[in-house]
């Protein structure tokens, strides 16, 4: 819903924000966050993160990229449907800077374990915690209103951090 993002557009005045998503009400919700606050330093693209990610971006051009609850696509059917995928980890590998950042977070177990052990394969990539652990949440990141729900309902939440060589 956008909120993540306006709260990191008020704390860091001096970042260049971008949001990628395709819910439409979460990119509405942002908008009004953008409007209600001023914060003239964020943007969002409507699109799929793949695609914006190779239609937009140069390799090496971000320092840092947050993933933050993805759909979990609990069913083994859908698994292919999932956001993290050996694929799109290396694309994002690649538009991150060296020294740049990703960090993840998911309530889903089973979905975390995924994303770590993905993550762990992609040879451009450094787990901060070390290899096959999860990270510490990261003191930036406000709790989400679908984070605070599921804590709500007994969720724990796994966080990852990693670093481009």
């Amino acid at each position: 819903m956008g909120h993540a993002l306006v709260h990191w557009g008020k704390q860091h005045p001096d970042w260049n924000l971008l949001g990628i998503d395709v819910y439409q009400p979460g990119i509405g919700s942002l908008l009004l966050g953008m409007e209600a606050h001023n914060l003239v330093h964020l943007r969002i693209i409507n699109e799929e993160a793949s695609g914006a990610l190779t239609e937009f971006f140069d390799p090496a051009s971000l320092d840092e990229v947050r993933i933050y609850f993805p759909d979990p696509w609990p069913k083994k059917r859908h698994h292919k449907r999932r956001l993290i995928q050996p694929g799109f980890v290396a694309l994002l590998a690649d538009r991150i800077k060296p020294g740049g950042r990703l960090l993840l977070a998911s309530d889903w177990q089973p979905y975390a374990e995924w994303m770590l052990d993905v993550l762990d394969r992609e040879l451009a990539l450094t787990n901060l915690a070390g290899p096959g652990h999860f990270a510490e949440c990261d003191s930036d990141r406000p709790v989400t209103n679908f984070e605070a729900r599921g804590q709500a309902l007994g969720f724990a939440v796994w966080n990852l951090a990693f670093k481009r060589r």
